[in-house]
């Protein structure tokens, strides 16, 4: 289903999901109507009565639907079915936009009672994971609930069946019962903390953050779906198996396109050929993320920042749906330490200062309250002025309607949460426009980023840099404990 046109009024023989979106976005407030602590509107919504056939019977029942919009999410369509014969009943979701360019993954560490009552929107192509218990709830239809209710849902399945259990498998049952008591506390809450995480292909759900998430509680990283998660979305064919020639792989070299500095035009060779040359702009096909068009255009340039080291910028462009991403990696070797680069922002030029971030980077402004951890953003090389707009605007996109120039953040949105967050963002403006003096810390475990010295090669009094040693945990998560090197010795 494709985004609606907000405000246009209804023409004849229109879709009912076209005329129930522009019916419910062109909902108005009526003078003297507010609201408050997740109040509706005192006008009612258009709901759309459709008949149809009862799975359970065979006879006719009545399907509604509503289209809404959901605080730090976007429109979603809900849909309750009933049949008056044999009193069958179901609710499930859907949503009410496109499949999103990337995929998205959302994991929480609920550390308190308050984070039970955070929403979920679990799309059917979602998966739920208790991480703790190593419970997963597989893609199914789409849910609209809590973090309570959906542990709650998980406990009834596995409750369902263990009275007979116990007479027939009384091991299963046994090693069912150790999960159902551990994840009964959990849903109790007498039992934090525990993590949940959220995994979506399609980009269509979320976890409820909070302005005062810390400490890295939250996350939300953003990856390129693979051609096989493409084909489950209907965005492509299935991949198919690697061509075999005499019993092994075929090779395939990728073919690039380089642009000559003489004016000679584009010539087209392949990667064997090519000397990298810093500042020369290489390209290459390859599928696109987000509709799986087999030639997207890879875009690569070599750059070489003064008094750090080379990095690569590379930018996707698919001209068929108009899909696009940028990156930036950094080369060389793992270095033994870590670093953290503070940079005290005082006046406007600090703001112009360049800065590379990189994906293993996180980026802390305690003064404002931002935190934004590893793999995010992915790699950006930018301004820091830039590098705030990018937080915020991806910051407002997640709990506000961007499109609504009204701000509006969906019906269920609390008054005080509404008044939070715009505290929240002005703090951010504020910082952004350089009206307020913060530091920015970049702590970044491989040691690839970097902030603009105004002064080099001569040290700047605004940047400081400390290097630390990474805990083994760190170098298991970034795979650096599973490297193997050998020293050739001559």
């Amino acid at each position: 289903m494709t985004d609606y046109d907000r405000g246009e009024t209804r023409e004849p023989h229109e879709s009912p999901f076209q005329t129930l979106s522009r019916q419910v976005a062109g909902l108005q407030v009526k003078d003297g109507d507010t609201t408050s602590q997740g109040e509706l509107y005192d006008e009612p919504k258009v709901v759309e009565v459709i008949q149809s056939m009862c799975m359970n019977c065979e006879e006719n029942g009545e399907t509604r639907l509503l289209l809404t919009k959901i605080p730090y999410f976007r429109e979603i369509i809900l849909m309750s079915f009933s049949c008056p014969h044999c009193g069958f009943s179901n609710t499930e979701i859907q949503s009410a936009g496109q499949i999103q360019e990337r995929g998205a993954k959302y994991s929480l560490k609920v550390t308190a009672p308050e984070d039970m009552e955070r929403q979920i929107v679990k799309s059917d192509t979602a998966v739920f994971r208790l991480e703790d218990l190593d419970i997963e709830m597989p893609p199914g239809h789409g849910q609209l609930t809590n973090i309570e209710g959906i542990l709650l849902e998980i406990l009834k399945d596995l409750e369902s069946g263990q009275q007979q259990r116990k007479k027939d498998e009384p091991e299963l049952w046994e090693k069912i019962d150790v999960i159902v008591q551990s994840l009964l506390k959990i849903s109790l809450s007498q039992s934090f903390p525990f993590t949940i995480t959220l995994d979506d292909p399609s980009g269509n759900s979320s976890i409820e953050p909070s302005s005062k998430d810390s400490d890295s509680r939250y996350q939300k990283t953003e990856y390129p779906r693979t051609a096989a998660q493409n084909a489950s979305l209907g965005l492509g064919e299935a991949p198919s198996s690697p061509q075999v020639t005499n019993g092994t792989t075929a090779h395939v070299v990728p073919q690039i396109n380089t642009t000559t500095a003489d004016g000679d035009g584009d010539r087209t060779t392949t990667l064997e050929d090519v000397d990298i040359l810093a500042g020369q702009t290489y390209s290459l096909p390859t599928p696109c993320p987000g509709c799986a068009y087999p030639d997207a255009h890879l875009n690569l340039q070599l750059l070489n920042i003064p008094y750090f080291k080379e990095v690569v910028v590379s930018a996707v462009m698919c001209m068929k749906c108009n899909y696009r991403s940028s990156d930036v990696k950094t080369g060389g070797e793992v270095p033994p330490r870590g670093k953290k680069i503070y940079l005290d922002v005082r006046e406007q030029e600090d703001l112009s200062r360049d800065i590379l971030k990189s994906e293993t980077c996180c980026v802390r402004i305690n003064e404002v309250g931002v935190e934004v951890v590893p793999g995010t953003m992915g790699g950006r090389f930018t301004t820091v002025e830039g590098l705030l707009t990018q937080i915020r605007d991806d910051l407002r996109n997640t709990v506000f309607d961007v499109e609504d120039q009204e701000g509006q953040a969906g019906d269920s949105m609390s008054e005080d949460k509404r008044k939070g967050w715009e505290t929240f963002f002005a703090r951010l403006d504020q910082a952004i426009k350089g009206e307020v003096e913060y530091t920015v810390l970049l702590e970044d475990p491989l040691a690839n980023s970097y902030v603009q010295s105004l002064t080099a090669p001569e040290p700047d009094p605004r940047i400081r840099e400390e290097e630390y040693l990474r805990s083994e945990e760190v170098d298991e998560e970034l795979g650096i404990s599973d490297m193997r090197t050998m020293v050739w010795v001559n």
